[in-house]
């Protein structure tokens, strides 16, 4: 980079008191957050990362040094939001995966789900397959109760994220339900939440194991007791 190109002394300066007074919004963010997913949070935290990042870029240019910071997830995570600043609607997208790891569990709660609902029709098999199961399930649960107790139906939880998207406009009714998740602008996505093992520490491989040897415990205990959970309306009768 040539000398003329340069940021000056006062705009590196300008920049370090930038980052200062993001830390102070993130932790009064922090400090009054609503819950485990306040957007307030997440939006300081994207000015702390955006403002940590000019600093490092101004000082490196300036006066060939670095900073310690690494914000993860700041830089490629989505592209510059382009969508309306003040948007009059906007989408929640949601995708959780599952894996079906006992589905004779899964099954069992299908069919008594069948047998405390739908008396007046003895005949029907939807909770004989699988796949039937799951739409039993998923149609007496709303999906967050299905997160909550997702080990009472046999399932075990994969990877889940949480788009919110903003738009000029609301959609028209059943305009977007033929393909709801196939116009889907990057750049008008507000936030994203990702849950995935990936992101996992591994903190000690010792307390691994440990883990896993009262994981096999308790799968010992579940295939002893047959039990299930009950259901809301088991605990109603």
């Amino acid at each position: 980079m040539s000398d003329a190109a340069q940021p000056t002394a006062a705009e590196v300066r300008a920049a370090a008191e930038a980052v200062k007074t993001a830390l102070d919004r993130h932790l009064a963010a922090v400090e009054r957050r609503s819950g485990e997913d306040d957007p307030a949070v997440y939006e300081a935290f994207n000015e702390l990362a955006a403002a940590a990042e000019v600093y490092d870029e101004l000082l490196y240019d300036r006066y060939d040094e670095v900073t310690p910071f690494e914000i993860p997830g700041a830089d490629d995570s989505l592209p510059p939001y382009k969508g309306p600043e003040e948007p009059n609607a906007l989408s929640v997208l949601i995708r959780r995966d599952y894996a079906v790891v006992e589905p004779q569990r899964l099954l069992a709660q299908a069919q008594r789900i069948e047998a405390a609902d739908y008396e007046a029709d003895a005949g029907t098999e939807a909770s004989g397959t699988v796949h039937g199961a799951m739409g039993v399930l998923f149609g007496e649960f709303e999906p967050d109760e299905i997160a909550s107790r997702h080990k009472e139906f046999g399932l075990e939880e994969g990877d889940s994220t949480l788009w919110v998207t903003a738009a000029d406009e609301p959609a028209d009714p059943g305009e977007w339900l033929e393909a709801p998740f196939e116009q889907i602008d990057p750049q008008r996505v507000v936030c994203r939440f990702d849950v995935s093992a990936v992101f996992d520490d591994e903190i000690d491989d010792g307390d691994d194991d440990e883990d896993e040897a009262d994981d096999l415990d308790t799968d010992a205990d579940l295939d002893e007791d047959e039990d299930l959970e009950p259901l809301d309306a088991d605990r109603r009768a």
